[in-house]
């Protein structure tokens, strides 16, 4: 299990619609991806098993999209994966170790932003 590389990417505009889908296909384009997971395509994500890094369902929160032939991190995208952190959609299934390194991660981005964490809200 593992916890990506905070990749510091470039922010996407904030008003940029987040389709995790459309995301996914870009990237995996964008990384040459195409026969299996590769570091490129890790990259767009928080989160992989690293257990099985060759197969696609292992990689969680992506967080990226290739706009502009580059990828960026997508603030809805970063969002996105925050309340899927909190519980939203079911939550996801991480090792309790990783937890705190995920939010630590997808906090560096909220600060990009200029913002606070959901977690760390004190609001």
């Amino acid at each position: 299990m593992a916890v990506t590389s905070f990749q510091d990417l470039p922010l996407a505009d904030r008003d940029r619609q987040w389709d995790g889908d459309a995301a996914e296909s870009r990237v995996r384009s964008w990384a040459k991806a195409d026969d299996g997971p590769n570091e490129r395509y890790r990259d767009a994500h928080v989160w992989y098993d690293a257990d099985k890094k060759d197969n696609f369902t292992a990689y969680k929160l992506l967080i990226a999209d290739v706009v502009g032939g580059r990828l960026v991190a997508v603030p809805r995208g970063v969002m996105a994966a925050a309340a899927v952190m909190q519980g939203s959609r079911g939550g996801v299934d991480l090792p309790s170790r990783d937890v705190d390194r995920v939010k630590s991660h997808l906090a560096k981005y909220y600060a990009k932003m200029d913002e606070t964490a959901p977690w760390d809200d004190k609001g």
